[in-house]
């Protein structure tokens, strides 16, 4: 059993229909779905469920874990959940996805401007952070933060790519992460790539134009070990 991600080829995908293919405990399975599963520093969709007159609540999304291509759907405080075979509607809280992608999309800006691996990621609606393996402090809040709204609002095309042959030699070239290497799925890596200022592995959402982030600000830089450096962006506004 396997599931359909709509949301790798489709981001901007809000709703769907799709049919039940698993259920265990309080979570369901579908055939297909745009809803985000948590990874990558991104937290999985939020959203609801509708079917025979009931609409129910997601809190959570995140992949099996012994089969990366099969999505759950965890349903909050259920009185009553779909069989499998049933037909569903999804819907995705959109405004909370909207921010994690364009959050998302910031990060790997933050990451074209820094050379240094990374050894952290986090994201949220109102921020997002990379803890960088840099010893030295050399970093300025200020320098940064024009940096990144330059970049931002010249608008650069953003698109999501995937790598199907040489795919270890690939990812060993092209990932940042010093640590999480990208799964393999469905015989295939996903990548971001944004004009010429950043490849890399990666399958979360993003927007499709840098300039949709809308302005930041570097509002820490943090010394979180010897090596260990963490930057956090917020929204201007």
């Amino acid at each position: 059993m396997n599931t359909n991600l709509i949301f790798d080829q489709s981001a901007y995908e809000q709703a769907t229909d799709a049919s039940v293919i698993a259920v265990a405990d309080n979570a369901i399975a579908l055939d297909q779905t745009c809803f985000y599963p948590v990874g990558g520093g991104q937290p999985g969709d939020t959203g609801s469920i509708g079917f025979a007159q009931e609409l129910l609540s997601v809190s959570n999304t995140y992949r099996d874990k012994q089969n990366l291509e099969l999505v759950w759907h965890e349903i909050e405080n259920p009185t009553k959940l779909p069989s499998v075979g049933d037909q569903i509607c999804l819907k995705i809280d959109w405004n909370r996805r909207y921010l994690h992608m364009r959050m998302h999309t910031c990060l790997h800006l933050l990451c074209s401007l820094i050379d240094a691996p990374v050894t952290g990621c986090g994201i949220s609606t109102d921020k997002g952070r990379l803890d960088f393996d840099l010893p030295e402090m050399t970093l300025d809040k200020t320098e940064l933060s024009d940096q990144l709204n330059e970049l931002i609002v010249a608008n650069h095309e953003v698109q999501k790519l995937h790598i199907t042959e040489n795919i270890e030699q690939e990812i060993e070239r092209l990932t940042r992460s010093k640590y999480v290497k990208p799964p393999i799925i469905g015989g295939a890596v996903s990548l971001v790539k944004i004009a010429d200022i950043d490849l890399q592995p990666c399958g979360g959402t993003h927007v499709a134009g840098t300039a949709e982030i809308g302005e930041v600000v570097c509002s820490k830089i943090q010394k979180k070990s010897k090596h260990n450096r963490r930057i956090t962006l917020q929204f201007a506004i």
